[in-house]
């Protein structure tokens, strides 16, 4: 089993900054795990998780960084709604409408594809969450300024908040992720990649000299780097795409195989489209000897498991 380093108070004393923010729920019970393997101390490696997914039930791991001050921008305009995008088991969405029902503002999820029902879409409509369907076609819009505005117009008191909470209130809150962490101790800093909202942020915290990694959950997703480049100035960073198993959401035996086996012996939970792919993404490196002898590495466990209900 991992064993646990607590980080009491180093989260939870920033969660409830925000005026009007009933967030007195949030857990101070993050921890930094080191796992423990006989694979890495024969390398001489040492992979330690920060257990990001433990900040609350709901607005897990890196959501909660990257709503909060989209959430204070919301409430500060005196806005009626907070409106964004996400897929039927978007952990994103998920967590906006835990934070809307604990701040008292109302949600509205524009989901991609096909009217369906699950029991994320149950947990975002219980939270009181605004439920719209839109077509595929039109999901792809979703970054174009003619069709936001067709948007603005039919929702006119919304704070509209792009898909994972890519924008500039979203990555103000992704430098904080590693605030409180003794960053001496890293030559590698990791994460999952979705929109690279993370990743921009973890990048322009980073001291000179990590390496930051990020594992793409996608395919063909090298327009990422480019997103990713126009938000930090940091050269530290390199996206890895070669452990997406097919694409978004995707997954095959032996990455479910993996995720067993890494809970099985360290007592974590992964999930299958982000956080098991790049542990596995990590292991690999490891392997292949492209993570060197000598190394200390930081994977930041992001939580959201509403994948795993699929």
């Amino acid at each position: 089993m991992a064993v646990k380093t607590s980080l009491k108070n180093v989260y939870s004393l920033k969660m409830g900054q925000i005026e009007n923010l009933k967030m007195d729920s949030l857990s101070n019970q993050v921890t930094i795990d080191t796992i423990q393997d006989d694979f890495l101390k024969a390398r001489d490696i040492r992979l330690d998780l920060l257990r990001l997914d433990l900040i609350h039930p709901q607005i897990s791991g890196n959501k909660w960084f990257k709503l909060k001050y989209n959430i204070e921008a919301a409430l500060k305009q005196g806005a009626e709604s907070i409106l964004s995008f996400g897929g039927a088991y978007s952990n994103h969405l998920h967590a906006l409408a835990f934070a809307g029902h604990l701040s008292g503002i109302k949600t509205i999820g524009m989901l991609r594809g096909e009217e369906v029902s699950n029991h994320t879409l149950d947990d975002c409509g219980a939270w009181g969450m605004e439920l719209h369907f839109i077509s595929r076609e039109e999901y792809r819009l979703k970054n174009e300024s003619d069709f936001l505005e067709s948007i603005q117009t039919k929702f006119p008191s919304s704070y509209i908040v792009p898909e994972g909470g890519n924008n500039e209130a979203g990555r103000k809150g992704t430098r904080e992720i590693l605030q409180g962490i003794d960053l001496n101790l890293y030559t590698h800093i990791c994460c999952a990649v979705g929109t690279g909202a993370t990743l921009s942020g973890i990048a322009e915290a980073s001291l000179p000299g990590q390496k930051i990694l990020g594992f793409s959950a996608i395919k063909n997703g090298a327009y990422l780097e480019e997103e990713i480049r126009q938000h930090t100035g940091n050269l530290n960073w390199a996206l890895k795409h070669d452990y997406h198993f097919g694409g978004f959401a995707k997954k095959n035996e032996q990455l479910l195989e993996y995720i067993h086996g890494f809970q099985q012996k360290q007592g974590i939970e992964l999930d299958f489209v982000y956080t098991g792919k790049m542990m596995f993404g990590i292991d690999q490196m490891i392997q292949e000897k492209k993570i060197h002898a000598g190394s200390t590495v930081l994977a930041i466990h992001t939580g959201g498991i509403q994948g795993n209900r699929s």
